[in-house]
């Protein structure tokens, strides 16, 4: 059950199916085929190789035109200004990569759409970082495109929010409904194989009680993939726990009234006890460890925002990161998302106010 959970008010569990906006009704999906996962076949570290492809096939015949560097370090900007510039062969080159993995992320949007848990599902948005450019939005409006143009009816498209916002602002609907009451703010935690972010989110709701205008206030990230040598697990958790209790300070500062409560959205397959039972291989650490439980390490590092017990809730991190979606799907009976990036994520949802009343 959710840590801190207040007497007389309804708990949520870690990883909970039954959230307040939506019924979660497929999450962490792990798809296979011949060559092994289907899922690593749409991550960056695919893209790169089919950048890579390409320009080995034009170093065949003549000059590399990204030639300044390794695929698998040139930037996104720097894709994104090839995509656009003035030399017309890299600009194919990224090009090509682009259509491959567009075929590639239609294909596995049709497998995913003959699961049980993903059937009729009429909107799917794509978040993580191939979001955050231009090449990642043209993979996927293309992939789009590929679907309804052989047929399917369905609706494809970006994430509205940034995917570091998305991840963090997801968790407000982790919340239950009392948080809302006497609250302004709380705390977000995204927790990613490359970097571990977490912030304060403002919910505006006097602009927008629909919960639209949700905007976070502060974020603090740590790319822990950069740290030589890679962090255990118990230093990453220290690190996290610093970056909470920094931005409770900040919040106390800006005289915002924050929430007993914190979000925490976290790869994997979250067990209602708050462990990690697999899916998360690329965190620093064994976090899927006997014994290890991320919300009561919180839990004992910050037992009390305020005058009040914290509540700290954890769910997989493709649904928290769609959870940002829930003010715009409310005319959306079923609905998914996928996050790629280190790895693919997936959720799908059924939205509670789209549901006919016998449903």
């Amino acid at each position: 059950m959710a840590s801190g959970s207040k007497s007389g008010r309804s708990a949520l569990f870690h990883g909970s199916l039954d959230l307040p906006a939506v019924v979660v009704d497929s999450t962490n999906i792990e798809l296979k085929d011949d060559e092994g996962f289907v899922g690593d076949q749409v991550s960056k570290k695919a893209f790169r190789a089919l950048v890579e492809e390409w320009r080995g096939r034009m170093r065949e015949l003549g000059p590399d035109p990204l030639a300044d560097r390794p695929s698998e370090t040139i930037s996104k900007k720097r894709l994104d200004e090839a995509l656009t510039g003035d030399a017309p062969l890299a600009a194919g080159v990224v090009f090509s990569a682009v259509e491959e993995f567009a075929q590639g992320l239609a294909r596995l949007v049709r497998r995913f759409l003959r699961q049980k848990g993903w059937r009729d599902t009429s909107h799917i948005v794509v978040g993580g970082g191939l979001r955050d450019s231009l090449v990642g939005r043209l993979a996927i409006a293309r992939a789009a495109a590929i679907l309804r143009g052989g047929g399917l009816d369905i609706v494809m498209e970006p994430i509205r929010n940034h995917p570091d916002d998305a991840g963090l602002i997801g968790a407000v609907h982790l919340a239950p409904a009392w948080i809302f009451a006497g609250y302004d703010s709380l705390l977000a935690v995204d927790i990613g194989g490359s970097n571990i972010r977490a912030g304060v989110i403002e919910t505006h709701l006097k602009k927008a009680p629909d919960l639209s205008r949700v905007a976070v206030f502060r974020s603090e990230i740590w790319r822990h993939v950069d740290d030589e040598p890679s962090p255990s697990r118990d230093e990453a958790v220290d690190r996290l726990i610093a970056m909470l209790t920094d931005l409770i300070r900040r919040a106390e500062r800006a005289d915002l009234a924050l929430a007993p409560f914190i979000g925490i959205g976290c790869p994997g397959r979250i067990e209602p006890d708050g462990t990690i039972a697999r899916g998360g291989q690329n965190l620093p650490g064994d976090w899927e460890g006997e014994g290890f439980n991320l919300p009561g390490r919180i839990l004992a590092a910050i037992p009390r925002i305020g005058d009040h017990d914290t509540m700290v809730v954890m769910h997989n991190d493709a649904v928290v990161q769609g959870l940002s979606e829930v003010p715009y799907m409310h005319d959306v009976a079923r609905w998914g998302v996928l996050t790629i990036g280190t790895g693919l994520g997936n959720a799908r949802f059924t939205s509670r106010q789209a549901q006919p009343e016998d449903a």
